[in-house]
């Protein structure tokens, strides 16, 4: 019994211990871009990665949900989001970020042109 005492006073000494969040931002490597479906680049499953060049449709994940993104591309590259009968892009430039991006529910996928999208 004394042991648990001892032991009960030294946790309550150190004082609450927090977890780090779960799916916390990842540092992002150079020449990538990642996405995230929630804010403060968080959310489950965690980043959804791009690297140039090309296009890539935007997992399910993040796909009209990609909430916040950080970009270590060393080119500019293009959000794009399909609307009926055309097409918007938006520039993520280098070392660009957003922790709540107004595009998130506007995001189809990223390519390394405009893809004949006009701005949006």
């Amino acid at each position: 019994m004394r042991h648990l005492v001892i032991a009960s006073a030294l946790l309550a000494a150190l004082g609450p211990v927090s977890a780090p969040p779960m799916h916390a931002a990842a540092a992002v490597p150079p020449g990538h871009v990642y996405f995230w479906p929630d804010p403060n680049q968080m959310g489950p499953g965690g980043a959804w990665d791009y690297a140039p060049p090309g296009y890539r449709e935007a997992d399910t994940r993040v796909k009209r949900h990609a909430y916040s993104f950080d970009s270590r591309a060393s080119v500019t590259v293009y959000a794009i989001s399909y609307q009926p009968g055309s097409c918007l892009y938006r520039a993520i430039y280098p070392d660009d970020y957003s922790n709540n991006w107004e595009w998130a529910t506007k995001f189809d996928g990223v390519s390394d042109t405009t893809m004949g999208c006009q701005p949006g």
